[in-house]
């Protein structure tokens, strides 16, 4: 049974049914067909007492009323359902008493995009696709050749020329074709290029995490809004944190807000959404913070930062994030490497969580929001982090310092010690 009702193009508005099978608007406007469900018909399913009596199981499939693939296709995995904890010695430090962290490094394949390649794999599986292609910096790509592999697809993937060591060994393990491409156009993604040429070529299932090039993945990360509200006894927290690149996740968390209020799950005010970039590549949040509308946005030409998931040089998605922004009375922040490099130690020192470094950027977002006054210590604030700190450990073994090197001599330790 499914309550998708059709697919209307974010851009031109072109409607599409269901049954038509559309992954691309036929436009090639780059517009993100949007899903749109039955609300009237879903509310006489869908409701907190149906959700509540379900076992704390299955995966993003918990809530398969409101995803666009059937749930028989699915891998099964459990992504998603991840821990959402306050981390009392982090807490004290920053001065946010109610932050809570969402730690989505729990996933199978470490990475909050297991909840999209769970959705965008299982429609490939529903319609009988053979070989899923996906761009990505590393995270998706990973999250899509575990999701092929366990379903029986062949997976090809385009990722940059630096992609991380842990993000490449994922993928060749899990069986994926993996192809690093060379950057040639600035302000262009060349994985993406390749990719689009490769479907054009081939006919392959496009499924990478920006919603213009699949719309059903982009379902996936709106059930983190579904479990923090169920964690949080059906209510909203005061704000997301979200860190951004493409602008996916953001556009899912505000559909997964919408989803809600329109079924009157969650009363109250919505939560106010806040975006967080790189400096060295905030194409969105500079558009925010002056007020510009998604038309204006200028891709970043030379998106550089140590937080490589974060680096897509324009937001696909930055239509829906813009929107979800401004109707929440949200914001956009750009954070330095440094402060990203802090950001990681405080979480794995102060929360046990570890996290690479586009994973912890919602953390040092929160310092920052909190000394430009758009955050205090009473409100209730949903940091998302991403990642897990496995996938880059090159990128942050330099932070560690030299290892020391002893005999089982307890006074050599004591020396190192210095007592």
């Amino acid at each position: 049974m499914s309550f998708v009702r059709e697919l209307v193009c974010s851009r031109c508005g072109r409607s599409y049914l269901p049954t038509e099978r559309p992954v691309l608007c036929a436009s090639r406007d780059l517009g993100r067909l949007d899903v749109v469900y039955d609300y009237e018909e879903l509310k006489e399913f869908l409701t907190r007492e149906a959700v509540s009596r379900r076992p704390w199981a299955g995966g993003v499939w918990r809530y398969w009323e409101l995803l666009p693939a059937a749930m028989e296709f699915g891998a099964p995995f459990d992504e998603g359902l991840t821990p959402l904890f306050c981390a009392r010695r982090l807490n004290d430090h920053l001065g946010l008493r109610r932050m809570r962290l969402k730690d989505e490094t729990r996933n199978p394949t470490s990475s909050f995009k297991d909840r999209a390649m769970a959705v965008g794999a299982a429609k490939a599986a529903e319609w009988g696709a053979e070989t899923v292609v996906t761009a990505s910096s590393g995270n998706a790509a990973s999250a899509l050749a575990a999701y092929a592999a366990s379903l029986g697809l062949k997976c090809v993937a385009f990722v940059p020329e630096n992609v991380s060591l842990g993000k490449a060994a994922q993928l060749i393990s899990y069986g994926a074709r993996l192809f690093r491409v060379k950057s040639v156009e600035e302000g262009r993604d060349p994985t993406v290029q390749a990719m689009l040429r490769a479907v054009e070529e081939f006919g392959w299932y496009p499924c990478p995490s920006f919603g213009p090039f699949n719309p059903y993945q982009v379902e996936g990360p709106k059930t983190i809004v579904y479990e923090v509200a169920e964690q949080l006894g059906w209510r909203f927290p005061d704000a997301f944190i979200v860190p951004t690149g493409s602008g996916c996740l953001l556009a899912g968390i505000w559909k997964g807000v919408r989803d809600l209020v329109e079924l009157g799950l969650v009363e109250g005010e919505m939560p106010r959404l806040i975006a967080v970039q790189p400096e060295g590549n905030q194409p969105l949040v500079r558009a925010v913070r002056k007020g510009l509308s998604f038309s204006d946005v200028v891709p970043e030409r030379s998106p550089k930062s140590i937080a490589s998931g974060l680096l897509d040089p324009y937001p696909w998605d930055g239509d829906a994030a813009m929107e979800g922004i401004r109707r929440t009375g949200g914001t956009g922040v750009a954070v330095t490497d440094e402060e990203i490099l802090e950001a990681v130690k405080l979480l794995a020192s102060k929360a046990g969580v570890f996290a690479e470094p586009s994973g912890a950027v919602g953390v040092a977002a929160a310092v920052r929001l909190q000394d430009e006054g758009h955050l205090d210590g009473s409100d209730e604030v949903v940091v998302l982090v991403t990642g897990s700190g496995l996938k880059e450990v090159e990128k942050l073994v330099p932070t560690v310092g030299e290892i020391p090197l002893i005999t089982p001599d307890v006074e050599q330790l004591r020396r190192y010690l210095g007592t």
